[in-house]
């Protein structure tokens, strides 16, 4: 089994305490909506109707999904405190406790794995890996993470301190797709007003088995 990074566990802590801040109205609106709206919209175009949905966090885009696609959804975080919150949202999702690098699923079992904002959490090759292994043929995994437009000193320090390769590059996030397997089929920055762009920076990338 994948060793999940000691501050990744801290974190998990930390949103387990903190998750009732995570659901304000502009926190979602100006800096998670954005990217949900992206892999909803590639969810669609591939008719995806059994998806997981990884670090789901308090369930809110797990939610959605099911209830604009009508979809069979599966929420997985590691947060219990996150999770308590997701089932008070939601009866029609299943919520699983699990690591990204260790899914509850067998092989082949969903037409779509899709994580917003939390795959900086993860192991990354071996959460692919797993996303590729629990998909069929021709699912989609899509996932959006923070990626600098520009390297910054603060960026640097961070992901040597914190979690390494917080932010991959496109050029990586297409490597790491293609060495778990995947094709990538699309990749592209998130759709921000340019105001949001020098605090959030990030990019949405999609592969298919």
């Amino acid at each position: 089994m994948v060793q999940r990074r000691g501050f990744n566990e801290t974190v998990t802590r930390f949103w387990s305490f903190a998750a009732p801040a995570y659901d304000t109205q502009v926190l979602q609106r100006w800096v998670y909506e954005p990217a949900q709206d992206e892999v909803l919209a590639e969810l669609r175009a591939h008719d995806s109707l059994t998806i997981a949905d990884i670090g789901c966090g308090t369930g809110i885009f797990a939610d959605r999904i099911q209830r604009e696609l009508g979809a069979v959804v599966t929420g997985v975080d590691m947060s219990e405190g996150m999770l308590a919150q997701a089932k008070a949202r939601s009866s029609n999702v299943t919520w699983l406790t699990a690591p990204a690098e260790d899914l509850p699923f067998n092989d082949g079992a969903l037409d779509a794995v899709v994580t917003t904002s939390a795959f900086h959490f993860f192991d990354h090759p071996a959460a692919l890996r797993e996303f590729h292994r629990v998909l069929k043929p021709g699912g989609i995994a899509a996932v959006t993470t923070f990626s600098a437009r520009r390297e910054l000193p603060l960026h640097t320090l961070t992901s040597h301190l914190l979690n390494p390769a917080h932010g991959p590059s496109p050029s990586a996030m297409r490597a790491l797709f293609e060495g778990a397997g995947f094709t990538v089929s699309e990749q592209h920055r998130v759709k921000r007003p340019a105001v949001l762009t020098l605090i959030v920076s990030d990019l949405l990338t999609v592969g298919t088995k």
